[in-house]
């Protein structure tokens, strides 16, 4: 019986390794045919005998793939939203690179359907479309069914007078969240939510390398000024602050804990798996003064490792390999856990942080917004700052994760795919895990003797009152090592007739004419700005000033910076169908972002104007299918 026992296992070893020895790791690159760019993000599946297409890997940054393939399958299937699918039979290669050529028209029958989010018509009325050659029912494009996803509503900062209303004041916001979570929608074959789209979030997702703080401050302010492209006889005015480069090996030690969601909801593929890889990244840049913690929360919290020296990486790489998903979820209960490691570890003058890796969908124990916010606050006293981390799709809670980071002296970020963790971990190590300066506000005051009216572009969710940002007791942004912080106002210049311009009566007290007088000595200024900071460890705010003279630069002439941040401001305001969007066009906005990508080392410029593109093509769609049923409504 023994000797049948070891036949039997002997067996089943050799066919193991048979079915190992089949297996082989294919490699190489996508890019753009025309460009030669990286086609970041293409989707990449597999057509296996008798079964249906499966993404099985995306293209990270540099444009580089790696795909496991087994005997059964046959052909690579790669696809991206607005250019042809290709398809490659496999044969007996190991490495096959890729270009991909854009399509202008795509006709329905070939549209390529990117992820697993159901769609439905407007009218509901379902559809089937030919999907790299499988046909897919009920996925036309149009409006994604959000199922449990939350967004915060907001309405759009409107035109204010500068006479009656001269200062305009906001804390910074560093997040970029609604960038790579609106990409997804994109890539996914959908137009986001209007209030998915946060416009400052998207401007800020880039970095625009300004000049260095030189003196004390770690602050530096840039302004430019020109023509609005959307309306050339209103004004755009970009200020930049730049916080100040810290070398890795000059940052402060780090006392990290990790706090992980391992509730049922995160068993996709795309958030748990994604997680711990996204992690591990973050471990290979850490020191060995640097300490790492796990929590995790689902039914209740623990801890699954203690305080553990930052070298030594496989420890913690394998406590994050026997992390598994199941159970409800005690965000509550979890972040008090981590918060109490943080503070029994803390490292005076050193980088406290929690950092939260979750869907945001807590449903035990403290887990309404308001508690959640107010458990956050609380916290925020110990010293300890927070970032969040948003995975997955379908249950999202973006506006519980944005609000959680904004009250916890922290960032958020959205982890749509790898290429995204390595941004946001590695490249912008700095900016996302060590603060500089805290409680960051930004007041400007415009001269009404140039300026009519104004419009912040964003930050809707950040605005303060004017007296708050003398408060050193209200709460601000805070900016991290080496992070850019882009705001942009729409101004409408003295005697320039507008729809926006606010209407006021006559003053009784001050004439029209009386202004330029009150602010003799100020003429040519057209606004000053003001920010104020404290230490990361202080209570006291410092105060830094720059007037802003007016001037009459052509927006071609500007820098590539201006430009292309104007180019996303003017497609976030299309995704938002903004009240203010004006001449705003996909046409105009791409065309602007093409001559101002500059340098771009990674490709996140490029990999914009794809996505706009993409955008185009499903804005182009929705119409045609608003169109179609006011038709179908009529007859």
């Amino acid at each position: 019986m023994k000797n049948i026992n070891s036949i039997l296992i002997l067996l089943l070893l050799i066919s193991g390794f048979q079915a190992s020895a089949q297996e082989r790791t294919i490699t190489g690159t996508v890019t753009d045919k025309k460009s030669g760019s990286p086609m970041v993000g293409t989707y990449i599946s597999v057509v296996e005998q008798g079964a249906a297409l499966k993404v099985k890997a995306t293209v990270d940054a540099k444009g580089n793939y790696s795909i496991n393939v087994n005997p059964s399958i046959t052909a690579l299937v790669f696809s991206y939203i607005s250019y042809n699918t290709v398809t490659v039979k496999i044969a007996k290669q190991k490495v096959i690179n890729v270009q991909m050529e854009e399509t202008i028209n795509v006709p329905k029958d070939e549209l390529v359907v990117r992820g697993y989010v159901k769609r439905t018509q407007e009218s509901g009325n379902g559809a089937s479309y030919i999907v790299s050659g499988k046909e897919v029912q009920d996925v036309p494009v149009g409006h994604v069914e959000q199922s449990g996803e939350s967004y915060m509503a907001t309405s759009e900062n409107k035109f204010k007078n500068a006479l009656n209303n001269p200062l305009s004041t906001f804390s910074i916001d560093v997040d970029a969240a609604s960038y790579s979570n609106l990409r997804r929608f994109i890539n996914n074959g959908n137009l986001p939510p209007a209030d998915a789209v946060r416009i400052e979030e998207m401007v800020n997702y880039f970095d625009y390398a300004y000049e260095q703080p030189k003196g004390q401050d770690p602050i530096h302010i840039s302004t430019e000024i020109a023509d609005a492209p959307w309306n050339t006889n209103h004004k755009l005015v970009k200020i930049g602050l730049q916080g100040r480069k810290v070398p890795t090996d000059k940052l402060p030690a780090s006392n990290l804990v990790f706090l992980i969601d391992v509730s049922g909801s995160m068993n996709d593929a795309n958030k748990l798996p994604l997680l711990t890889s996204s992690l591990k990244m973050l471990v290979d840049q850490l020191r060995e003064n640097d300490h790492v913690a796990i929590v995790v929360y689902a039914g209740s919290a623990g801890m699954v490792l203690p305080s553990t020296p930052g070298n030594e990486r496989i420890k913690i790489k394998e406590a994050l390999n026997e992390l598994r998903a199941g159970g409800s979820t005690a965000g509550g209960e979890g972040i008090e856990l981590a918060y109490k490691i943080a503070g029994e570890h803390f490292i005076s003058g050193g980088n406290n942080r929690v950092i939260l890796a979750t869907d945001g969908d807590f449903n035990v124990g403290a887990s309404s917004d308001g508690d959640m916010e107010t458990l956050i606050e609380q916290k925020r006293k110990s010293g300890i700052f927070l970032t969040v981390l948003g995975y997955g799709m379908g249950n999202l809670k973006d506006s519980k994760m944005e609000k959680l980071a904004d009250k916890g002296n922290g960032n958020y970020a959205y982890i749509d795919n790898i290429s995204e963790a390595r941004k946001v971990l590695i490249n912008e190590f700095g900016g996302t895990l060590f603060t500089i300066a805290k409680d960051v506000k930004l007041q400007v005051e415009f001269n009404p003797a140039r300026v009519q009216s104004y419009r912040l572009i964003g930050y809707e969710n950040r605005m303060l009152k004017a007296r708050d940002f003398n408060d050193d007791q209200k709460d601000a942004g805070e900016l991290g090592a080496g992070h850019t912080v882009t705001a942009l106002y729409e101004v409408i210049p003295v005697g320039v007739k507008s729809n926006f311009a606010s209407s006021v009566d006559e003053l009784k007290y001050q004439q029209q004419q009386d202004r330029p007088a009150l602010l003799k000595g100020n003429g040519q200024e057209l606004m000053t700005v003001k920010v104020r900071y404290k230490q990361p460890d202080g209570n006291v705010s410092k105060l830094i000033t720059q007037p802003v003279l007016d001037n009459k630069i052509a927006f071609d002439k500007t820098s590539g910076n201006f430009r292309f941040s104007a180019a996303v401001v003017e497609f976030g305001m299309l995704l938002k169908q903004s009240d203010y969007r004006q001449n705003a066009s996909y046409e105009h906005l791409i065309s602007v972002a093409e001559k101002a990508k500059d340098e771009d080392k990674e490709g996140y410029r490029a990999e914009f104007i794809k996505l706009a593109k993409s955008a185009r093509l499903l804005a182009k769609d929705l119409l045609t299918i608003r169109q179609t049923n006011k038709l179908n409504e009529k007859n």
